[in-house]
């Protein structure tokens, strides 16, 4: 398997179970890491984690269910990892959902108190569980993707848009932390934003043959993406936005 920045370092999912998470173990174990998934639902993450192994054979591929609006248990999560495997390079969240409405008034504020949990709280846990681990490895990442829609909502996505671009705010916070504890020399580990119009995978495209999903991601290319954060210093991607998408 892989020999390059990612070879015997250890990577933390969350939100591994969904279609972007099994893309991203499957290519984080291809690129040489040991891959720790976590997701509330057990049942797709056992499936996405033997995917993984199965196409990886050899490679260490593990997953659990945690509760991420509990702060206690992501930070057992992530004690227990660094415990395990005596460190901890990454965290890559893709924990996802989204609400609309038709229009600007039509909004319900019940999608915001659900979006919040969803896109926001599980961000701050994570974020604040892995800190101390991310920031004592050499190549600690703090991957979140996020949606072109933070930049520029639209009226009937109020509460999807403002729960993203709050989500981005959060991290963009840890970056200055990593930023300031890097002092002088630099920030040794990095927090980076993956900005997506969409994401599609092949079952969507199955199911919609005659769609063009037009400016979305491959949750493949995602993968890659991702991967490709660990191939960058930490200076260069801290506190950057990386659009793979077209700019609003």
């Amino acid at each position: 398997m892989g020999n390059g920045a990612l070879n015997g370092a250890v990577i933390a999912v969350a939100g591994a179970g969904g279609p972007a998470g099994r893309a991203a173990l499957r290519r984080l174990a291809e690129a040489g890491a040991t891959v720790v998934g976590a997701d509330n639902d057990p049942e797709r993450l056992a499936e996405a984690v033997d995917a993984a192994r199965y196409a990886h054979g050899g490679a260490t591929v593990t997953g659990e269910t945690v509760d991420l609006l509990d702060l206690d248990s992501t930070r057992d999560w992530a004690n227990r990892t660094e415990t395990e495997f005596g460190r901890i390079d990454g965290l890559v969240h893709l924990v996802g959902g989204w609400r609309g409405s038709e229009t600007f008034v039509k909004t319900r504020l019940d999608d915001w108190d659900f979006l919040e949990l969803l896109l926001i709280r599980t961000v701050q846990h994570t974020s604040l569980a892995f800190y101390e681990g991310l920031q004592r490895s050499e190549r600690g990442r703090y991957v979140l993707i996020s949606a072109a829609g933070a930049t520029k909502p639209t009226a009937g996505n109020a509460s999807y848009a403002a729960a993203k671009a709050a989500a981005e705010a959060w991290t963009l916070a840890l970056a200055d932390a990593f930023r300031k504890a890097g002092g002088a020399e630099g920030p040794t580990a990095a927090a980076a934003i993956l900005v997506v119009k969409a994401l599609v995978h092949d079952a969507m495209r199955a199911e919609r043959p005659n769609a063009k999903f037009a400016g979305f991601t491959d949750v493949e290319d995602l993968a890659e993406a991702v991967v490709g954060v660990w191939d960058r210093p930490a200076a260069e991607v801290n506190g950057n936005r990386l659009w793979l998408t077209e700019k609003p």
